[in-house]
Parts: structure tokens; sequence; C-alpha cells
């Protein structure tokens, strides 16, 4: 084979290369769309989780403000007060139950 055969195979084979990464870059970008389409779909669901968190991201912005030596102490406040919003929680998810099984 002669230098220009060679050359020549060479440009069509990237040629090729190209548009089979053209044809499947369009067919991934499908299925991104389709799978964004999915989890849109999922993040409506999982919009109360989201609000839960965004209040927990207030609240160590709240902490942040505060002076640094105020910071450990504002720290233990808010999980004391997590942990009593949880114990409350589930006192009144037991109490509902035993008054259903009643």
């Amino acid at each position: 084979m002669q230098m220009k055969h060679l050359i020549i195979f060479a440009l069509v084979g990237i040629v090729a290369l190209l548009g089979f990464n053209l044809i499947n870059g369009i067919q991934h970008d499908k299925n991104r769309e389709m799978a964004v389409d999915g989890v849109n779909s999922e993040q409506s669901m999982a919009s109360t989780a989201a609000s839960d968190t965004d209040k927990a991201v207030s609240g160590s912005e709240n902490i942040a403000s505060k002076p640094l030596g105020e910071q450990p102490k504002a720290i233990l406040d808010d999980a004391t007060a997590k942990i009593d919003q949880a114990q409350q929680a589930d006192q009144a998810r037991l109490a509902q139950v035993n008054s259903e099984t009643q």
C-alpha cells in the first residue's frame, strides 16, 4: 500500500468515527432528557423533604452568623430542639396507633 492510500484510509476512518460519535451523542442526549423527565416527577414527590432540608440549612446559617464563641452552644441547642421535635412526633404517632387499636 502506498502512503497516499494509508492517509486516505485514515481520513475515512476518522470521518466514520466522528459520524458515529455524533449519532451516539444525539441518542445519549435523548436518553438524558428522558432520565431528567423521570427525575423531575420524582422531585415533585420529594418536595416536602426538600423543604425540611431548607429549614435545616437556614438553621445552620443562623448558627454561622453567631460569634465563634456561641456557635457550639447554638449547634447543641439546634440539635436538642430537633430531637425534642422528633420525640414529640414519635409520641403523637404512638398515641395515634394506640387509639386505633383500642
